[in-house]
């Protein structure tokens, strides 16, 4: 008869980690014959210019996973490997450190990804700014009112930084004060907008310290009216 087991909680004797963190015991897996189990990957997809100010760094994050590494398991070996792309490669980040770190299974996806691409062509982003709708590949992107009104705010000052102190000026003009966001709100409404916009997400640049930028790539049309930008003069 199978045996269950019932989950625990883990006291953490660091203060500066959670106090109490569930385990849940891990259901058995089928190993192959001739093989045993001898460890474990964990993939974290996290871009550095995606941390907010006042956010831990990498390296502090990783700091965190070993050391809670350590307080399961004393007798686990640990190693770190940071997974570096070429600048502005798109997709999701986690894919990308996949890749970068040699999963066999994110290879093998990549070169299937690579021989379907052959039978149909991508069309990238089309912001059409006079009918506030953003197409991903054809496919409408489920923005909200505010998320469409700060990409558009980005695009209409393309190239030029904008400060999250602007945004909130400009965006947020009308609300009273209790509904005005912190700085920090207005990171949370980017990282949302980044997610929604998937492979294309790179179009909204964190510029550390100051603010956000929209890049233009080559694969990005904007349609609006010939109005120029609210910044030239």
């Amino acid at each position: 008869m199978a045996s269950t087991t019932a989950p625990r909680t883990l006291r953490s004797a660091r203060p500066d980690l959670a106090a109490e963190l569930p385990v849940q015991a891990a259901p058995e897996r089928n190993v192959p014959e001739g093989t045993e189990v001898r460890g474990f990957a964990l993939y974290v997809g996290l871009a550095d210019d995606k941390i907010a100010d006042g956010d831990p760094r990498l390296g502090a994050i990783v700091t965190r996973i070993k050391q809670l590494v350590a307080e399961l398991s004393p007798a686990a070996e640990t190693y770190a490997a940071v997974a570096l792309a070429p600048e502005g490669t798109g997709g999701r980040d986690v894919d990308v450190v996949r890749l970068a770190l040699g999963d066999p299974a994110a290879h093998a996806r990549q070169k299937q990804h690579e021989q379907d691409a052959d039978d149909r062509a991508a069309s990238g982003v089309i912001l059409d700014l006079s009918r506030k709708r953003v197409l991903l590949d054809n496919v409408a992107a489920a923005l909200t009112f505010r998320e469409f009104e700060l990409l558009q705010y980005l695009v209409l000052r393309e190239g030029r930084t904008v400060s999250r102190e602007e945004l909130i000026t400009a965006l947020w003009s009308d609300a009273s004060e209790e509904e005005t966001p912190s700085e920090r709100t207005i990171d949370v409404h980017i990282r949302r907008l980044r997610v929604k916009l998937a492979q294309y997400q790179d179009i909204v640049r964190t510029v550390r310290g100051t603010g956000y930028r929209f890049d233009r790539h080559a694969d990005v049309s904007i349609l609006s009216t010939a109005a120029p930008s609210p910044d030239v003069f």
